[in-house]
């Protein structure tokens, strides 16, 4: 730990004018106004409440709401009081033992919840808060087999359960704070939520990490942790309450640091609704029951400087139970605007012995410092009035039964249970549903989605982010390198066996050096599967672009509301398969965005309609993306949502929404998208449950040439893991209309002497593992397709039918091959073609014949050809 800073009495006077003249604060700057003192007129705490206090009026003017302070009338449940976590001053936790002698139970039970809930609707509460412990069963046994013996894996699922049936029986909106999560934990709550909260409390890493401090033995209050736990809730555009806890033992630089940390991530991602500055509070029977409590000047003053660094747009909160009545009006005056959470029936379980004000005392006191004093709901107006992509659709008719127009709540409105997921809503064709077709013809009717700035985030902070790597990418070696001449020769005797070093030299090889790499790739292609080019008689299926997972780099995403959106109805999802089977293909390829109206057994039913019209046919399809959707709107694990689609008629999963597996370029590329480890871990789960995946690379952004020999070594352990993997495709970035190109922070796509190093290198490293190389008709076109044959690859693809992708990302090389185009790619370099299964088997007869007929080339043809739209009667819904 540095030195603290000790402001001279000047120092704190000359921040405390930069303050008053709305100049924005440095680090040093707020921690000297820390240290202001004195609330006599003039003195420099009373001009920095004051400043405080004219930044909050400005933000709450221009939301429309001027002189209102908020809270939300809420119940308290404590799911459990049992945790994994050690923190000194917490009396909210307990052991077994104690619960045992109290005559209680590890869990609340569920007729307990809803007891509560149903009591705290009476009273016109509308949140219900679920607190609980950290993961307790991976410390109590006690706590896993009360799990065990009431049907859950753990504790969070059982908060699901919980919530679901708060929403449906007593219409509460849950807002859950159940400590840190993984972002796959965060997919699966976000949809029985409102909004979700964790408080990120110190980022002082010394109080986790050193013996005696007050989160020593505690693994979940470590500051990287909960940081990261806030990023991922941004990335997923969850409504997240987070805040400080002060006078824990850190230092003022550490108090500034953790508010700018917080400040940082909600400018990445708007996420961050409100933001608690709690002061300490000394427990008797802790191990800081001898702490002193927070001075009153230092917690008013802590308060003032998180409002001016957080600024007028953001809401401040302290609990109003954790000072005495007659110091509130001293909060709004250092910029508080929000009271958080109080209840008229329950305590605070995390103080109980501090009660709740009385909310007519509390209106009272808020109006004599000059302020109504207003409900709100548990997700802050800003989300309620702009639900997307914010509030799962199963959770928006909850909130809209409680929500003024102003996005605050209906004063006096009792709350009503409602269906979580109504059973027959339909999903039906919209928009323009030939859009592969029409992109050609028509073309794109803009340029971009219309939320463009708002998902796509800080440009500018990408650009700088990403500078670097960009400018370095690609610098080819020295023709005749040593070093390349020496990883050759080592390839040719160990292709797979070579360093990562060696490798990257490899992908800098040049001129005669690559002709001699991708000849011996093309070399190790020959001995391991062969000189056939082979290739699938397929139909892509995108059954919808509708998406907010806001890839950076996808231009097929769109809003329900954009020009260019699109959804498939069931019905002509089934007629595309029948067309395929017509046309000879063996192969469906079905992918879509992640559309917020979309129930995961949506999946499901697509598998079932697929199987329904053609029973032979090869399902390959759902992204670990849409994996992710499916099974945390299921509220089903990986391994079980993958069986359920596998006895729906699933067949095999392609390895797509891999883009780069390194977190740091991952963040940069999808802002929400799955993290590396969980895409694995589907993979993985979907080879286990005996779901063989592709695998995918999409490269040449911003990302490094180190970054593909990465990307190679995880899938080659995955490889020798599972064996899972049919073949490895790769993807080269489509730049034309990708909104992260247009933006200027990726480059345009890798060059012609990428593709060949890559695809060859790719053959080396995933030799005696992988043993198809896939290269993309669509992205390279026929010459660029030639050329990696010529160096490693062996598979074309697929004949598709119908590519949307590629093409609204600006691709030339059109939706469709026929197997006679397919045949003369290979013709052309004097290799053999063969058709395929998705398997790399051989076709039966039947589907062989078919696909060469005239009136399977004639189904093909009319495969893409725009129909007539308008004419066909009511759908079936995919809803269910």
């Amino acid at each position: 730990m540095t030195e603290p800073l000790i402001p001279t009495e000047s120092a704190v006077r000359r921040a405390v004018v930069r303050a008053e003249r709305g100049v924005p604060l440095d680090a040093v700057e707020a921690q000297t106004l820390l240290s202001a003192r004195g609330l006599g007129e003039g003195e420099p705490l009373d001009r920095l409440l004051a400043a405080a206090g004219r930044v909050r009026d400005a933000g709450l003017a221009s939301a429309g709401r001027a002189g209102v302070v908020t809270y939300s009338r809420k119940v308290f449940l404590p799911l459990t009081h049992l945790c994994r976590d050690r923190c000194h001053y917490c009396t909210f936790v307990t052991t077994p033992g104690q619960l045992r002698a109290a005559g209680k139970a590890p869990f609340l039970s569920p007729d307990e919840v809803l007891d509560v809930a149903r009591a705290g609707a009476a009273l016109g509460c509308k949140e219900a808060l679920f607190t609980l412990g950290d993961r307790p069963e991976q410390r109590w046994p006690v706590a896993r087999e009360w799990l065990e013996a009431h049907g859950f894996d753990s504790t969070l699922a059982y908060l699901r359960a919980m919530a679901i049936r708060v929403l449906e029986e007593t219409g509460l909106l849950p807002h859950l704070n159940p400590g840190v999560l993984s972002w796959e934990e965060v997919q699966r709550l976000k949809p029985v939520s409102a909004s979700m909260g964790m408080m990120l409390e110190t980022t002082a890493t010394r109080l986790w990490s050193t013996p005696g401090g007050p989160h020593f033995g505690s693994p979940d209050k470590e500051p990287a942790l909960r940081l990261r736990v806030l990023e991922d809730a941004g990335r997923s555009a969850v409504p997240f309450t987070t805040g400080v806890l002060l006078g824990i033992g850190e230092t003022a630089a550490e108090r500034v640091d953790a508010v700018l940390r917080i400040r940082a991530a909600h400018q990445r991602h708007g996420h961050v609704q409100e933001v608690i500055v709690q002061n300490f509070r000394a427990k008797p029977r802790t191990a800081m029951a001898a702490s002193a409590d927070l001075a009153l000047q230092e917690y008013v003053a802590a308060v003032a400087v998180t409002r001016l660094l957080l600024g007028p747009k953001a809401r401040v909160q302290a609990p109003p139970n954790l000072s005495d009545s007659t110091e509130l009006g001293l909060l709004l005056r250092a910029g508080v605007d929000d009271w958080g959470g109080v209840s008229p029936l329950t305590p605070d379980h995390v103080n109980p012995e501090r009660p709740w004000p009385n909310l007519a005392e509390l209106a009272e006191l808020s109006d004599h410092a000059g302020f109504e004093l207003r409900e709100r709901l548990a997700a802050q107006p800003r989300y309620v009035l702009e639900p997307e992509p914010w509030l799962d659709p199963r959770v928006r008719p909850h909130v809209a039964a409680l929500a003024g127009p102003d996005g605050l709540a209906v004063e006096g409105r009792v709350p009503a249970g409602l269906p979580w997921q109504e059973p027959d809503q339909a999903w039906t064709s919209t928009g323009r549903t030939e859009l592969h077709v029409e992109v050609d013809t028509v073309g794109r009717t803009a340029e971009r989605r219309s939320d463009f700035d708002a998902v796509y985030g800080d440009w500018a902070e990408l650009r700088d982010r990403t500078t670097s790597a960009r400018d370095g990418h690609s610098t080819a070696l020295t023709v005749g390198d040593p070093e390349v001449r020496a990883a050759l020769r080592h390839a040719e005797t160990d292709p797979a066996g070579l360093s990562d070093a060696e490798y990257l030299a490899l992908l800098g090889a040049d001129g005669p050096d690559l002709d001699a790499l991708v000849a011996l790739a093309d070399s190790v292609r020959r001995d391991t599967v062969g000189d056939d080019v082979t290739y699938v008689v397929n139909r892509n299926i995108n059954f919808t672009n509708v998406c907010y997972t806001g890839c950076r780099f996808c231009a097929f995403a769109q809003r329900r509301t954009d020009a260019d959106a699109y959804t498939l109805s069931m019905q002509q999802v089934g007629d595309r398969v029948d067309e395929a089977w017509r046309a000879g293909a063996t192969e469906i390829c079905m992918q879509g965005g992640i559309h917020p109206d979309l129930p995961g057994t949506a999946y499901l039913d697509l598998a079932r309609e697929v199987k329904r019209r053609q029973p032979g046919i090869h399902l390959h399809a759902f992204s670990p993306m849409e994996i992710v959707n499916g099974a945390a709107r299921t509220g089903l694990s990986f391994a079980e949502f993958l069986l359920a689609a596998k006895e729906a008629g699933l067949d095999s999963v392609p390895g797509t929404a891999a883009e780069i597996l390194d977190d740091d370029v991952r963040w940069v590329l999808t802002k929400g998208k799955l993290p590396t480890a969980t895409w694995i871990e589907i993979i993985t789960t979907a080879h286990r449950v005996g779901l063989p995946t592709t695998s995918t690379m999409m490269y040449g952004h911003v990302d490094t040439p180190a970054h593909w020999v990465a990307h190679l070594r995880t899938l080659a352990r995955v490889q020798d893991e599972t064996g899972g993997f049919t073949e490895f495709v790769l993807l080269p970035f489509v730049h034309h209309s990708s909104p992260i190109y247009l933006a200027g922070v990726a480059r345009p796509g890798p060059t012609v002497r990428e593709n060949r190093a890559v695809h060859a290198v790719a053959r080396l490293l995933l030799h005696g593992r992988i043993p198809n190389v896939q290269t993309s008709w669509v992205k390279l076109g026929d010459a660029g397709t030639q050329a990696v044959l010529r160096g490693g690859a062996n598979d074309l693809g697929g004949t598709l039918m119908e590519e949307t992708i590629s093409r609204m990302a600006g691709s030339e090389n059109g939706s469709l091959k026929t197997i006679a185009q397919l045949e003369a790619i290979a013709a052309a370099i004097g290799r053999p073609a063969r058709q395929r299964t998705t398997e790399y088997g051989t076709p039966s007869a039947e589907r062989m014949t078919t696909a060469r007929t005239e009136e399977g080339r004639r189904a093909l043809t009319l495969s893409i050809t725009p129909r007539t739209r308008g004419t066909q009667g009511p759908r079936p819904a995919i809803m269910t």
